[in-house]
């Protein structure tokens, strides 16, 4: 099979959650478990950092991998979604795994994996982890995919777990209220494995305290650590909090026999989209007029994208949005600017919620604008109405964003 065949085979033979929504969610991990044996467990072949939590959670990787670099070390990297190109999701140092691997992969497994019945992101999961430990790689930071307990990524063993934060956000699958939510994160909490939560919600935090207590693992709650205030290349004022999740993360590591100064802290901190390829958070794609796009997508991320952009200059705000059709925008479209010029549009999925659909709801809560049959359509319109003073914003999906960085 050639690289695309490859990827179409991945893609539409078995679900992928991000194109088809919650048939692809598989409630137990006994699919990967059986793939990891077949591939004689690859994941218990190098050190890793298991990093879950609603927002901030692919920021936060990307930040622990930069620094890790930094720091010397061949450092695995395993996020999702993509925004462009599979690839994306599994990388060494910053370089993307080789097409050649992919389909190799998959045409040496195939049969097992049709035979087995395994869901894109278990193949995924394997795919990383079998690449990883091929590559001897001296750590490894993984990203949960969805949730915690039952996601394919917790069958790996970190030195550290990351809870990041807990907000409302696939709730079908996660629970309706923070706190069921919040003990399907904490399912990534091991025995006796240190773990860090980024912000102490008081809602939330006894569920934590608890699974830690049975589990014997101490907590480290990184809003109340003593902080390094230090620059980033990620602008977004949501990643103070994913810094801080870093650096205490980092302070954990240091204790289990990586060595990572203060220089590469700083380093890595300042060149995180160099060193890891991170795209579309709070990303300037233009300056006259300012473009900026970002994956926020639920109320807690969405909460911190307005605020920044209002705290922009600019004579006129125009916002290209568009979303998947399962998502709560009743929490959503209250958090946008009424005074701004909105371009509805569809991300190029089976998920994506209809431009007219989306025109009509978000009008129900003073938001005006016009439908467009694409992405491109409306950034492009979007371009043509702006001035050079004005603001435009690009989001609501990372498959919005996909489809103009």
């Amino acid at each position: 099979m050639t690289y695309q065949e490859t990827l179409n085979w991945l893609f539409s033979r078995l679900p992928m959650y991000q194109h088809v929504g919650t048939v692809a969610f598989k409630k137990d991990l006994t699919n990967t478990l059986a793939l990891t044996k077949y591939l004689e467990n690859p994941h218990q072949k190098f050190k890793s950092i298991h990093v879950a939590g609603t927002n901030g959670k692919g920021s936060t990787s990307h930040m622990l991998a930069s620094v890790l670099q930094e720091a010397g070390y061949k450092v695995g990297l395993y996020t999702s979604p993509h925004l462009k190109d599979f690839r994306e999701r599994i990388k060494i140092n910053g370089i993307e795994v080789s097409e050649k691997f992919v389909i190799d992969f998959v045409e040496n497994h195939q049969t097992f994996l049709e035979q087995q019945g395994l869901s894109f992101f278990e193949m995924t999961v394997g795919m990383a982890f079998h690449y990883f430990a091929l590559q001897n790689v001296d750590i490894a930071v993984v990203e949960v995919g969805l949730g915690g307990r039952l996601d394919s990524t917790n069958i790996v063993t970190p030195i550290v777990s990351v809870i990041t934060n807990i907000s409302f956000d696939h709730m079908q699958m996660l629970g309706n209220t923070l706190v069921e939510i919040a003990g399907e994160k904490a399912g990534i909490i091991k025995p006796n494995i240190p773990v860090v939560i980024g912000e102490k919600q008081d809602e939330i935090i006894d569920v934590f305290i608890e699974k830690a207590k049975n589990c014997n693992s101490q907590l480290i709650v990184a809003s109340e650590t003593e902080k390094i205030e230090l620059p980033s290349d990620l602008k977004g004022f949501y990643q103070i909090k994913n810094k801080h999740t870093v650096e205490a993360t980092l302070k954990i590591i240091s204790q289990n026999g990586f060595s990572i100064s203060e220089k590469s802290l700083k380093n890595g901190l300042l060149n995180v989209v160099k060193n890891t390829g991170l795209k579309g958070r709070w990303q300037i794609l233009k300056t006259e007029p300012m473009v900026i796009c970002d994956t926020a997508h639920n109320e807690a991320g969405i909460k911190y994208t307005m605020l920044q952009v209002s705290k922009q200059s600019f004579e006129k705000l125009h916002f290209v949005i568009g979303v998947v059709n399962d998502k709560d925008i009743n929490h959503i479209f209250p958090l946008f600017p009424k005074k701004a010029s909105y371009y509805f549009c569809k991300p190029f999925i089976p998920r994506g919620l209809d431009a007219k659909i989306l025109k009509q709801k978000a009008s129900d809560f003073g938001l005006i604008g016009l439908a467009y049959s694409s992405v491109k359509e409306a950034y492009k319109i979007a371009l043509k109405n702006a001035n050079p003073r004005d603001f435009i914003y690009i989001g609501g999906s990372n498959f919005v964003v996909a489809e103009v960085v």
